[in-house]
């Protein structure tokens, strides 16, 4: 079942760092299936769970277009081992921070270990999209958002805008 992912402004659980799992077993895969839905429904193509506010370092991500078959990964407790040296550009966005985007540079492949949804230890090279967006995603377990990539004017353009908006709909304010 779909769950609403946490908006950036004003909640500061996104800020926080997210514990490591500790077992594996059939309530985190439910909350995995859970994420998947939501990530889908948004749609965006990885969530972690820190955005619908469980401080866990698990993240689901699915690069699959639209016409095609779907091919979701599950990443429980990821560790970038290795970043490439090169680096590459993308532009990216984020559930959390809606219909916003920037250019966002990062390392060009990763090496990172983790968890399946099995429990099983693997290790992942990863290149091209899946290198940046498994990077934005473990960014998020670890407090950090993709506008902490981009210049500070910038930053500060988006947060004020957040903070309007969230000033706005704000519980109390009279619509119309």
């Amino acid at each position: 079942m779909p769950i609403k992912p946490l908006i950036i402004l004003p909640d500061p659980i996104l800020r926080q760092v997210s514990k490591p799992v500790e077992r594996v077993d059939a309530p985190l895969r439910k909350l995995a299936d859970d994420m998947l839905a939501t990530m889908y429904d948004a749609p965006g193509i990885g969530l972690a769970a820190i955005q619908i506010g469980e401080p866990l370092r698990m993240l689901v991500i699915d690069l699959a277009k639209e016409d095609e078959t779907p091919a979701p990964h599950v990443f429980i407790n990821p560790e970038i081992l290795e970043s490439a040296e090169a680096r590459s550009v993308y532009e990216e966005g984020c559930l959390s921070i809606p219909d916003y985007y920037a250019e966002v540079e990062r390392p060009a492949s990763v090496r990172v270990k983790y968890l399946d949804r099995d429990g099983k230890l693997q290790e992942m090279e990863a290149e091209g999209l899946m290198a940046t967006c498994l990077q934005h995603e473990i960014d998020h377990l670890n407090g950090v958002l993709f506008i902490d990539h981009i210049s500070k004017l910038k930053r500060d353009m988006v947060v004020k805008k957040f903070k309007k908006l969230a000033k706005d709909k704000a519980p109390g304010k009279l619509a119309g």
